[in-house]
């Protein structure tokens, strides 16, 4: 009887972790891909404002990113924000040349770069999970929002206070989700976006069109946020406000004299003079000499306020125990002091140079030219006219999320946003900057007024509705009267909490989601035969 041979049997195991996670496209493709991705955010971004491009933008770098190494994913995300910052901050050059434009256009390239090492390694570390199951549809794009807004907030507030410019909450502001803000913030509606472009594209690698309840989870929370309402503040009468844009030589290099810029405005305020109103409103830098250390033009200021029966809220430089300000200042013809409200975040190697001993080494013609030194303002946000408390901001305050949420917390029943874009003439700073006044409306459901020195400046109601506007490069005065709200909106009360919880939350999640990715599994054993 022959011998029966037994087979040999090697036990290999298997694991899903052991086949590396394919890239989508191929690396030169995916390059052109950011690029691109950067061209589309910039289209969505006022003051073009195709806001639907915000998720193929978000979705087209997302893709890139998925299945590459660090080093690749930190050159996609740089090419993403070169191209995007590059186009979208063009003003920045406008006032000191091509090096400040630069300059910042490679910080927020390089920080984007950051933000894409850990979206690629998150997509690394989730990849184990089936790309079906509920955890890739709903929970990756939640980590991938998280992510995303993570970054945003970082710079928004590093280095020397951050640049919280470029949001994806603020493309919205012309499309059917702007009145989200008033409940999430601007903040949440940038991860919410994020979240809807993350979960579009986990749909497209589950199947696309052969898997379509993966597409589920981004319609739900589509229709959840397009049929969301703004919400509702309560109407506490009405005030009547007249704005004057003096288009007066109010240019860091324009030619002028001393007095100019406030003659201007007095001239443009003219109109206005015995017409009934409860406030006149002057943009920043409206005054050019410091009426707190200046008789003369506290006279000039007296003679305005008395002429338009009504306190004038106007701006100048201040310098008060050694410290220099940006400060408005309601002034009113009587002895009492006004009250004073200094800008709470100067711009730095704008309105100060931060580290002068450094940089007036490697750009000393350029730091040179910046003399002023403004300091950090510690006042509430908000003046009081009678019974109405007015909120404000001054210039690049508007940016800046705690600023207007102090406002609304000490009261504020309208806000008043003066500004000086006249370094900016031609170009698109000014329509950026008024796309946040209006999202600003929406969020704290109150009427804006936003002045700007030479245009364009725009009176806006709660709902963000532009409803009043002086043309750049022309002096106007105009009377408008707005509704005055009160409460808070959730966008208010949570916004803080959100811009802690959603970067915490994300880090939190992303430790879990590398342990569980380097844990060994339990792996089933294949047998293979041999011969």
């Amino acid at each position: 009887m022959p011998a029966t041979t037994i087979p040999a049997t090697t036990a290999v195991k298997t694991s899903p972790a052991s086949t590396p996670l394919k890239a989508l496209m191929p690396l030169p493709v995916a390059v052109l891909a950011s690029a691109i991705a950067g061209v589309a955010m910039v289209l969505a971004s006022p003051a073009i404002g195709w806001w639907p491009l915000t998720f193929v933008s978000v979705t087209l770098l997302l893709s890139a990113l998925v299945g590459r190494r660090a080093t690749i994913a930190a050159l996609l995300g740089f090419t993403y924000g070169a191209v995007f910052y590059g186009l979208l901050l063009a003003w920045v050059g406008a006032f000191l040349g091509p090096l400040p434009r630069i300059a910042l256009t490679t910080l927020e390239a390089l920080l984007s770069g950051i933000g894409a090492v850990l979206i690629a390694l998150a997509y690394r570390w989730t990849a184990r999970t089936p790309r079906r199951s509920f955890a890739q549809i709903t929970l990756v794009p939640m980590l991938i929002g998280g992510l995303w807004t993570t970054g945003e907030l970082l710079a928004g507030s590093w280095p020397y206070g951050g640049f919280p410019w470029a949001r994806l909450g603020m493309t919205q502001v012309n499309g059917p989700l702007a009145e989200v803000a008033s409940w999430t913030g601007v903040t949440g509606l940038s991860f919410l976006c994020a979240v809807i472009a993350a979960a579009v594209l986990q749909w497209l690698r589950g199947g696309g069109l052969r898997f379509c309840l993966g597409l589920l989870p981004a319609i739900v929370l589509v229709g959840i946020l397009i049929v969301t309402p703004q919400f509702p503040t309560t109407s506490n009468g009405t005030f009547r406000i007249g704005w004057v844009q003096g288009n007066g030589p109010a240019g860091y290099f324009d030619r002028k004299q001393q007095g100019d810029l406030l003659a201007g405005q007095t001239a443009a305020s003219a109109p206005l003079f015995g017409r009934p109103m409860d406030l006149l409103v002057w943009p920043e830098g409206s005054v050019d000499s410091d009426p707190l250390r200046n008789p003369a033009t506290q006279t000039v200021l007296n003679q305005i306020s008395s002429a338009a029966g009504a306190p004038l809220l106007a701006n100048a430089a201040t310098t008060r125990n050694g410290q220099t300000f940006n400060t408005s200042m309601l002034w009113t013809p009587d002895k009492v002091s006004p009250q004073l409200y200094d800008k709470r975040n100067p711009v730095p190697f704008g309105e100060y140079v931060p580290d002068r001993w450094l940089y007036g080494k490697l750009a000393p013609d350029l730091v040179g030219l910046i003399q002023r030194e403004y300091t950090p303002g510690r006042t509430p946000s908000v003046v009081t006219v009678g019974n109405t408390t007015i909120g404000l901001a001054i210039c690049f305050d508007v940016i800046f999320d705690p600023v207007l949420w102090d406002g609304a917390r000490n009261g504020a029943q309208v806000y008043v946003f003066q500004t000086n874009n006249a370094d900016f003439r031609g170009t698109d700073e000014n329509l950026q900057q008024l796309a946040f006044a209006r999202m600003r409306a929406i969020e704290t459901g109150r009427s804006v007024i936003n002045i700007s020195t030479a245009g364009t400046s725009q009176a806006i109601d709660p709902t963000g509705k532009t409803i009043a506007t002086a043309p750049a490069g022309a002096a106007s005065a105009k009377l408008t009267t707005v509704n005055l709200r009160t409460g808070l909106t959730p966008a208010v009360i949570l916004g803080p909490w959100l811009s802690l919880l959603i970067p915490c939350g994300t880090i939190a999640a992303l430790i879990v989601t590398v342990t569980r990715s380097h844990r060994r599994p339990s792996l089933p054993t294949r047998l293979i035969s041999s011969s």
